[in-house]
């Protein structure tokens, strides 16, 4: 697969502020210059305690050598996956977040929409998904597109629907203010499996998370209840030769 190389004024043309029939904060300039920042700063800790959990539930399956990340962002965490030791490479809708990640990122990107991917089956060992799918106006779809694509199993880091923080984001939407999650869906661990039963329903796979951002002074920082700022999920398919 060869390398992309990205031009935002090329790719973004004025129907692209616009994704799924309405405005989403990842085509905007003001938010997406200083998207890597928000990791460098308030929550540098929380992003320890995610990729301590999605690496572990990936690294579950030694078959997993190669991944995609779909919603790859500014590649925040695909440069974290080869860090880890698996070949990764990256796609996203939004061409301001390609365009900080064509130069942060050494490896393959690809501007596509998840729902649609541009990938022949069973390109990738496994699809990952970090605070992302929560985007997806047809969360089916994309599932199904990452089976396709995935060959052993779909990762997932989501913002997790039980944690009062939400209740804080839609307070500050109310107000005008926190523009990040106006068109977000939030997800338990149980919404979210019971979108990936319905989608992969005929398929044989097993389902594994663990939820973390809690606060520092809680007693553990990751636990298998579904409470907290963050979880990750991961789908681990069995019917595959």
């Amino acid at each position: 697969m060869e390398e992309l190389v990205l031009s935002e004024r090329s790719l973004v043309k004025d129907n692209l502020r616009n994704w799924q029939g309405r405005k989403e904060w990842f085509f905007n300039r003001e938010h997406t210059d200083t998207y890597e920042l928000w990791y460098e700063g308030r929550y540098k800790r929380a992003e320890i305690w995610q990729k301590k959990i999605m690496g572990r539930l990936v690294k579950s399956d030694s078959r997993i050598q190669t991944l995609l990340e779909f919603g790859c962002g500014t590649g925040r965490f695909t440069r974290w996956w080869q860090e880890i030791g698996i070949e990764a490479a990256g796609g996203d809708i939004s061409p301001f977040m390609l365009g900080q990640a064509v130069h942060l990122f050494g490896g393959n990107l690809v501007w596509a929409d998840s729902h649609h991917m541009p990938f022949k089956d069973h390109t990738f060992d496994s699809l990952a998904f970090i605070t992302t799918f929560e985007y997806y106006r047809d969360p089916v779809t994309v599932i199904r597109e990452a089976a396709r694509v995935g060959k052993y199993g779909i990762a997932f880091g989501m913002m997790n629907r039980n944690s009062p923080k939400v209740v804080r984001r839609r307070v500050q939407e109310a107000f005008g203010k926190n523009p990040f999650y106006v068109t977000a869906t939030f997800y338990t661990p149980a919404m979210l499996t019971e979108k990936i039963h319905e989608a992969l329903k005929g398929r044989e796979y097993t389902i594994t998370w663990q939820a973390t951002g809690l606060p520092s002074w809680f007693p553990v920082q990751e636990w298998h209840v579904p409470v907290g700022d963050f979880f990750g999920l991961f789908v681990n398919f069995i019917d595959v030769d």
